[in-house]
């Protein structure tokens, strides 16, 4: 009981922090000048995948290096399938061609980098920091396309950025912001990986098994509230904006950043079946956005459908 209430109660003090951290970020970068379209690409981009990259880094400073490879795993396997899927039943996801051909590119690029990567066994440091290097590196390119050519991409990033209530404008209260933002998702990440890891050894369940499913899931509720307020709002395109970035940027940046504090070893069961899910889902996610260009409720049931076989399968493996 003890360890479900560390975890809950890590889970959530991650969201209450998070969602003060990204709007007190939000607010530095408009007292500072910074565009609406840089904000939406960067700060808000960033902001959604607070709980995974702090969780992923508690778990590899206290040697749990699996939690923190099935949380990202986990993670994008949740947002591709479950994320949308639930977006598309409140309402069909509609999405931009152009953002999509931009975003959804260096999305399956990041995954086909992260999937080579794994089926080799380890990410270590070097790896990590080049994984880190091509994030920079599409983070550079797309200042610099936006800035050269306000299209649509430039439009949904600053969109994204508006999405966000700012937190109020005074200098204390938004430095307030960040710092009990950034304490609080410390806080939280510890109090969740020590939850998860007291459930794990009592009940003899694998670190991977913990990271694919309550980490995932729950790290991943900040897209999941993010997407189905943009549906409601009629911002469908947002919600699969916030998708594609955050997948890209959980593995370039989390598992980039991660594997420079350890080396990331992918247990054998990841490399046989969940890195494939990871892929595949990620692969047939662009067929049903380029079809009409949005998700029906349909496709989304589709999608639920896979969340739902492939949490069976986990249930299979223990």
């Amino acid at each position: 009981m003890v360890d479900i209430f560390f975890v809950i109660s890590g889970l959530t003090i991650l969201l209450i922090a998070g969602e003060a951290t990204l709007r007190g970020a939000i607010d530095l970068a408009r007292s500072l000048n910074v565009s609406p379209a840089v904000i939406g690409l960067t700060v808000v981009g960033f902001g959604t995948s607070l709980p995974e990259l702090v969780v992923c880094i508690e778990a590899a400073i206290v040697g749990k290096p699996d939690f923190a490879v099935g949380n990202v795993i986990g993670s994008n396997i949740s947002n591709t399938l479950l994320i949308l899927g639930v977006g598309a039943m409140i309402r069909p996801l509609a999405c931009d061609p152009r953002a999509v051909h931009r975003d959804g590119t260096m999305m399956l690029v990041a995954i086909a980098i992260i999937f080579i990567l794994g089926v080799t066994g380890e990410i270590v440091a070097w790896q990590g920091l080049l994984l880190l290097l091509a994030l920079a590196g599409f983070m550079g390119w797309s200042f610099f396309m936006d800035r050269r050519h306000h299209g649509p991409a430039a439009e949904l990033h600053e969109r994204e950025a508006e999405n966000i209530p700012a937190a109020p404008a005074s200098g204390a209260r938004t430095l307030f912001y960040v710092i009990a933002g950034l304490a609080g998702l410390t806080g939280g990440a510890n109090l969740l990986v020590d939850g998860a890891e007291g459930i794990a050894r009592s009940a003899g369940v694998p670190d991977y098994i913990i990271g694919l499913t309550i980490l995932a899931i729950g790290t991943s509720l900040p897209e999941l509230f993010a997407s189905i307020s943009a549906a409601l709002r009629g911002h469908s395109d947002l919600a699969v904006a916030n998708v594609l970035g955050s997948n890209m940027f959980n593995v370039l940046g989390i598992l980039g950043a991660t594997s420079l504090v350890t080396t990331l070893p992918f247990a054998p069961e990841i490399q046989t079946i969940d890195l494939w899910v990871m892929a595949g889902s990620s692969v047939v996610l662009i067929p049903i956005l380029i079809t009409g260009w949005r998700i029906a409720r349909s496709e989304g049931a589709l999608l639920l459908a896979g969340y739902a076989g492939y949490i069976a399968s986990i249930a299979y493996r223990l």
